[in-house]
């Protein structure tokens, strides 16, 4: 129990990884933080079922090696990142067509060159050939050349892609934010790639990374979720999503996080409790999901979400796509993307059987486990009858809409000693979490070191404006 008259430096509401992340750079900076956390567990979205010796995700949203927070965040230097195996696994036609993935071209004027020469080479010259299985043998030389490339197109249509991403790759992400600003599928259709690249290859992928099977998110989120994926690979922690808010909560002075501790309202220098009554502090910072942050702070932005559905299942017969993630570039089903998890991180499945988790984007099909089995059996061209489903998660809220006008950097400091954090501030991705309780943070690290009263509004920064 809390004693009545508890004082703290700060107080985090909610346990997610942005509150986490802030508590972290508090803690390490001096300033006593208390983290309470309305759930009995930490992690917030970042959730893993355990079924039977299964480590299930409720969403599992993709992490990146290449996301700056991961190595910047106080507490964790010792998480695991299993990687995928490089770029991705696109089906199309009946067939499997690794994409993405590093050629050894490692700059811009490198895949330069490779266009050049592609484009200057004798058309006698067959494309090389980026499938996983061969055409049959009634495929003519006209089925030969269309399917060499698909779904990416020619071989010089594949280098120009791979020019784009290294130019990406290789751009500031402040130059990235002050482009001009278009849903992302208007403008991917206005730099000059070729439809069957966009359709085939960045469609596909962008929903996965992004949660949006429509690509309304602004072209400036879809180009940092881009270029994360050229810099790095796509990975999963090790042991279920959870593992990353645990990992920063165990890293906590001990006592800093208090579970199963609701929170009725806040104000600068207090917050107000279900169980404890007031809580009396110097700041207190609001890092829950969006809705709940908007009910403690009226006036607070509530954005639309993207719906997104989660089915486990399980086999003693795994597909053969290895720690691959499989992407559909033709559409022709219910599920964005799927991975044999247990291949990737085999610390989630028993000895002897395989995990293959599917996500479905967007408002789930009717009779979702038939829709999702015969869709599974087309990618990976075996038979789903026997799976086993452990689970369907599915989760109306999300990942928060980036439709433009979008500004990833929406204020933290909503009066001096009253702050907000979350994906719902950023980018809704793991790094934007990360990003926003870091720039939280550092506001109530800059405001209790100002030496000026902590509970005067600022002019300019009103929770309306938020």
């Amino acid at each position: 129990m809390f004693e009545p008259a508890y004082q703290a430096d700060v107080v985090v509401v909610g346990a997610g990884i942005a509150g986490l992340a802030a508590a972290q750079r508090l803690t390490s900076a001096g300033v006593t933080t208390t983290v309470l956390e309305a759930a009995h567990t930490v992690g917030g979205r970042m959730a893993t079922e355990k079924v039977d010796g299964f480590r299930l995700d409720r969403i599992g949203q993709l992490l990146s090696t290449a996301y700056p927070e991961l190595r910047r965040t106080p507490g964790l230097d010792g998480l695991a990142l299993l990687p995928f195996a490089p770029g991705v696994l696109l089906h199309s036609e009946g067939r499997h067509h690794r994409a993405g993935a590093p050629a050894g071209v490692r700059s811009a004027r490198g895949a330069l060159h490779a266009v050049r020469a592609l484009a200057s080479a004798p058309r006698s010259i067959p494309a090389p050939r980026r499938t996983v299985n061969a055409p049959g043998p009634s495929a003519g030389p006209a089925a030969l050349r269309t399917r060499a490339g698909a779904p990416l197109g020619t071989a010089v249509d594949q280098a120009r892609l791979g020019a784009a991403l290294a130019r990406l790759a290789h751009t500031p992400a402040e130059r990235l934010l002050a482009r001009p600003e278009l849903p992302a599928a208007r403008a991917l259709a206005a730099r000059g790639l070729p439809p069957r690249t966009i359709d085939g290859f960045l469609r596909p992928l962008l929903a996965a990374l992004l949660c949006d099977p429509d690509l309304t998110t602004s072209s400036r989120c879809a180009d940092l979720a881009l270029r994360a994926f050229a810099c790095g690979r796509l990975a999963l922690p090790e042991g279920g999503a959870e593992a990353l808010p645990d990992h920063m909560a165990r890293s906590l002075p001990p006592g800093t996080v208090r579970t199963g501790v609701r929170v009725t309202s806040v104000a600068t220098n207090a917050v107000t409790t279900a169980e404890h009554g007031v809580i009396r502090c110097r700041a207190v910072l609001v890092a829950t999901d969006a809705r709940a942050a908007a009910e403690l702070l009226p006036g607070l932005r509530v954005p639309d979400f993207h719906p997104v559905t989660v089915v486990h299942h399980t086999t003693d017969e795994p597909p053969t796509t290895g720690a691959s993630l499989l992407l559909d570039a033709d559409r022709g089903g219910p599920v964005a993307h799927t991975a044999l998890v247990s291949r990737v991180d085999p610390s989630r499945a028993p000895a002897g059987r395989a995990l293959v988790s599917s996500t479905v984007l967007g408002p789930p099909p009717p009779d979702l486990d038939t829709a999702v089995r015969i869709h599974l059996s087309r990618l990976y061209g075996i038979p789903t009858t026997r799976w086993e489903t452990l689970a369907v998660h599915h989760t109306p809220e999300a990942v928060p809409a980036m439709r433009p006008p979008h500004d990833p950097r929406r204020p933290v400091r909503l009066l001096a000693g009253l702050y907000v954090c979350g994906d719902h501030r950023d980018t809704s991705t793991p790094q934007g979490a990360l990003h926003s309780g870091h720039r939280a943070s550092a506001a109530i690290l800059s405001d209790l070191g100002a030496g000026r009263p902590m509970h005067a509004a600022e002019p300019t920064a009103t929770a309306h404006a938020a």
